[in-house]
């Protein structure tokens, strides 16, 4: 039989928050509940640390340089075949509540249905422009008020949407429940937290004590002394346009921390629907997200970097009837969930339409030993002036771009990233070999003006596309009115007889 998928996705939580010493600072039992029965995976990295180039690569197994998806403003391609279509196309009904952040009139890339619009908009709008790199676009552009604002409320942009998330998807487990469609499925649920803006409600931040939340391990490192990409990220956030004191960065991970607290509770919502129903015993349940935080790490905030906040994220997979509890430390990566879904699913993982970069983890949830993965990341938006790539492997963590000085850090002895290994003569081999890997899998100048080209043509249509009537391609739920409850041409005692869960007489 085919097991069920339900794929909890949070947006912008980072993987070390995870980790021994960080993790009990969470009231997470929910999620604590995944893990203890699940498998963790301790170095995950997201595959472009922004949202819609790490969800294209979510959904598709390829990296920016492949499936087109390099910015917020990047088009996922109808050509390009998602997890859900291949899954649909084994026989899975699928379907997505919440964010996937789809630029282009696709809007559902396989799913079969969705069941709520998105949060972000699916237009050309926020394409950067690196003929321009430095420049500010100030009404889309990340700023710090995030973090001098940070604080209480009961009600925000955020907290509407994932409500809604929340309970469309706690819906959706119930019509599978009804069995009004046999075949197994797939829910992906994505929230939107704990994505910045810094704002929780009160009954999640009293979970918390002010005083006891960690600040950052790096404090800030001063713009003089940050790398050359750091510094952009610091002007990208317009920096010296705010005052951000230590309360200020004690609030914002307070909030933060609430807001994940907040996510277990919801998480913890849908997860008693597939208890209360008889799926849970048949459904995988992936928990994951998109990217980090520098949650004030180095004096730096949001994604958009290569440094473990923000590019190392959570994977924890729970199939008890197949895997053992236990815990992966092999990197792996956001590309990889598209040919595992199959695998698990019964597929060939290695039989598949079109190219991934993307390799299967189901043997290492398994607890088998595998030769030493090898895990990239690319990116190419908001502070950058050219493509920037990571090597992840082993150890060691390699970052490699043609306009900035290079990077190499080894993770187990300077888990804070703190001592740059690149320029020192006994690690010249492997710089060498690292940059050779870099040669042989990129072209660098064809990658650059693959991207130039994509931001000049997307820049033309959206500024032709708002002259004149606009037309949005913003996802527009369909609820048929007609075929719900009880309506004169429906039999009321077959409707309600489907309806209910169990069925009569089955208990």
């Amino acid at each position: 039989m085919q097991p069920n998928f339900l794929i909890l996705m949070v947006d912008q939580m980072t993987g070390p928050l995870f980790d021994p010493d960080m993790i009990d600072h969470l009231h997470i039992p929910n999620m604590r509940k995944l893990i203890d029965k699940g498998v963790k995976f301790n170095n995950c990295y997201t595959p472009s640390p922004l949202c819609t180039p790490s969800r294209g690569s979510f959904m598709t197994g390829q990296l920016p340089s492949r499936n087109g998806i390099y910015d917020n403003a990047a088009e996922f391609k109808s050509t390009t075949p998602s997890f859900a279509h291949y899954l649909r196309d084994m026989g899975y009904q699928t379907a997505l509540s919440g964010k996937m952040h789809f630029v282009g009139a696709d809007q559902l890339h396989g799913f079969e249905e969705r069941l709520t619009t998105d949060i972000y908009p699916a237009d050309f709008g926020w394409t950067p422009d690196w003929e321009n790199p430095l420049q500010r676009v100030d009404w889309w552009y990340h700023n710090l008020s995030s973090v001098t604002t940070a604080g209480i409320a009961e009600i925000s942009n955020q907290l509407e949407f994932d409500d809604e998330v929340a309970y469309n998807a706690q819906l959706k487990l119930y019509q599978y429940a009804r069995r009004l469609d046999s075949r197994p499925f797939c829910l992906c649920v994505s929230f939107t937290h704990p994505h910045d803006p810094y704002v929780s409600r009160k009954a999640y931040w009293d979970l918390y004590e002010h005083q006891q939340i960690p600040l950052p391990k790096v404090p800030d490192l001063g713009y003089d002394n940050q790398d050359p990409h750091s510094q952009r990220l610091y002007d990208a956030v317009d920096y010296t346009q705010f005052d951000v004191s230590e309360e200020d960065v004690r609030r914002a991970r307070h909030a933060y921390f609430a807001n994940i607290s907040y996510l277990d509770d919801k998480i913890g919502e849908i997860l008693a629907v597939l208890e209360q129903t008889d799926l849970a015993d048949n459904t995988q349940i992936m928990l994951c997200s998109d990217h980090g935080d520098m949650l004030g790490e180095r004096g730096m905030w949001y994604k958009m970097s290569f440094f473990e906040y923000s590019s190392r994220i959570p994977l924890v997979v729970t199939a008890p009837q197949q895997f053992q509890a236990g815990e992966v430390n092999t990197p792996v990566s956001n590309c990889d969930i598209l040919p595992s879904l199959i695998e698990l699913a019964g597929g060939d993982p290695t039989d598949l339409a079109c190219d991934i970069d993307g390799q299967s983890f189901v043997s290492l949830a398994a607890g088998k030993a595998e030769p030493e993965r090898v895990t990239y990341a690319e990116y190419c938006a908001e502070g950058s002036i050219g493509p920037l790539l990571m090597i992840r492997q082993g150890d060691y963590k390699f970052n490699y771009s043609d306009v900035d000085p290079l990077q190499l850090f080894n993770l187990r002895e300077d888990p804070l990233e703190l001592r740059n290994l690149a320029a020192l003569p006994e690690y010249a081999n492997m710089v060498a070999q690292y940059t050779l890997d870099v040669q042989q899998n990129w072209d660098m100048a064809q990658f650059t003006a693959k991207v130039k080209e994509s931001q000049r043509c997307r820049a033309l249509v959206d500024r032709a596309n708002r002259k004149g009537r606009f037309t949005s391609w913003d996802y527009q739920p369909q609820t048929d009115a007609q075929q719900r409850y009880m309506r004169n041409h429906l039999d009321l005692n077959v409707l309600e007889t489907n309806s209910r869960y169990p069925k009569p007489g089955s208990h």
